[in-house]
């Protein structure tokens, strides 16, 4: 039947409208929209707060994003246990209340099917890069349902199946973890044993220049061949560069030249998470019509270094520790690292052949972990093929949970 005839899309949160205006309530970001994970990363605010401009819900509510890529990444929730039992969030939710016949966790997990996924998506609407599923999609949505204890039973089944894949998947990002753990090592023992050798050298001295992009008014999707991009943060990422991660700029916007990025170009993030700030790249290959961002610093090393041999440097534990003792000095969710911090890093005043042999064997070390962390993070990705499948085919019938379990859903 219709998804209108067995739950409310979007109604009135009577649960919110009853509490005084400063009642404490829940209050979620749609970064805080993930299962199992939403309690942890929500806030509490008075109700007087948010009483214009966000979605209301309360205990019971299905929370379901409505805007592309959120949408398609089946972050949809089950809210329970919200402080004062109402909340507010982000205009960007759809709330679905599910009624008397229908069990919430069945309907909830309904939502992160294949079939349900995949019809929201192809009933979006809007600009690329900022599409929205309809609520008429949510209540004309064709649901089976079967009997309220047959859907106690699936809903039962599917977090015990579902919970064993979640096991695995934490386990497999824990190995990726150690891994991160054994590269980081790898690199530190070849830069102490350069700066036992050679000594260490101010970052000041290498230096020819340091200068950050602009940030122009761009779009949400990326450059085509023969369009301008200007980088985005997530261009730089774990030492490596991805030039496809960028926001095109408009048609007619004039191109500052000078900021056009080059092979061999040494990139440092300027502004990023406490975690995340000062990562490094060297810009590779091919890269096309791109432009540095303010995000984004660009280091001339004047010749005097090797960028890739700064670049692992810099993501070593030496520069590492400093950049997160400045940043943890920071109350905030976004911090700036300065030039004047970058001027005062100290690099391995290594030779010339001894930077390139450095690189090379820093290189052979990260080969081997980089082709390990490549099949663990493929298993990752079939573990969540698999969980998906699993709950399609419950959600719609196609198995017995009775009878059957998880293991024998191919």
């Amino acid at each position: 039947m219709r998804l209108r005839h067995i739950a409310q899309v979007n109604p009135p949160s009577p649960a919110f409208d009853r509490l005084s205006d400063d009642a404490d309530i829940s209050f979620l970001r749609m970064e805080s929209v993930w299962p199992k994970k939403w309690h942890a990363l929500g806030e509490v605010r008075r109700k007087s707060d948010v009483l214009l401009g966000f979605t209301r819900f309360q205990d019971g509510d299905i929370l379901v994003p409505k805007i592309t890529p959120t949408f398609e990444a089946s972050r949809s929730i089950l809210v329970d246990g919200l402080s004062s039992g109402a909340g507010a969030g982000t205009t960007e939710l759809h709330v679905v209340r599910p009624g008397h016949d229908v069990y919430p966790l069945f309907l909830m997990y309904l939502m992160h099917s294949h079939s349900f996924l995949r019809f929201g998506e192809a009933e979006m609407y809007g600009v690329a890069g900022q599409k929205r599923v309809p609520d008429e999609f949510l209540r004309d949505l064709e649901v089976w349902v079967p009997g309220f204890d047959e859907q106690q039973r699936i809903a039962g089944f599917l977090d015990a199946e579902v919970g064993r894949i979640d096991q695995l998947q934490v386990a497999r990002r824990r190995q990726l973890g150690l891994l991160e753990e054994k590269s980081r090592v790898l690199v530190d023992h070849e830069i102490d044993r350069l700066v036992s050798n050679s000594g260490v050298v101010a970052f000041r001295r290498i230096i020819r220049s340091i200068e950050q992009g602009s940030s122009p008014q761009c779009d949400a999707v990326p450059a085509g061949l023969d369009e301008w991009g200007v980088l985005k943060l997530s261009s730089i990422k774990s030492g490596k560069f991805h030039p496809s991660e960028n926001k095109r700029m408009p048609g007619g916007v004039e191109v500052d030249a000078r900021f056009r990025l080059s092979s061999g170009d040494l990139l440092i993030t300027r502004a990023n998470t406490p975690e995340l700030v000062g990562d490094a790249a060297v810009v590779c290959g091919e890269v096309g019509n791109l432009l540095l961002s303010d995000l984004v610093y660009r280091v001339d090393l004047g010749g005097q270094m090797n960028a890739d041999y700064v670049c692992a440097v810099i993501r070593g534990s030496r520069v590492r520790g400093r950049i997160q003792a400045a940043a943890r000095g920071s109350s905030r969710s976004m911090v700036k690292l300065r030039g004047e911090d970058i001027r005062s890093w100290e690099i391995p005043a290594a030779s010339r052949k001894e930077q390139m042999d450095f690189v090379a064997r820093v290189k052979n070390q990260l080969d081997v972990t980089g082709w390990l962390r490549s099949k663990i993070e493929r298993q990752i990705r079939l573990l969540e093929e698999r969980k998906r499948a699993l709950i399609t085919a419950a959600v719609t019938g196609q198995i017995d949970v009775t009878t059957v379990r998880g293991a024998d859903v191919s």
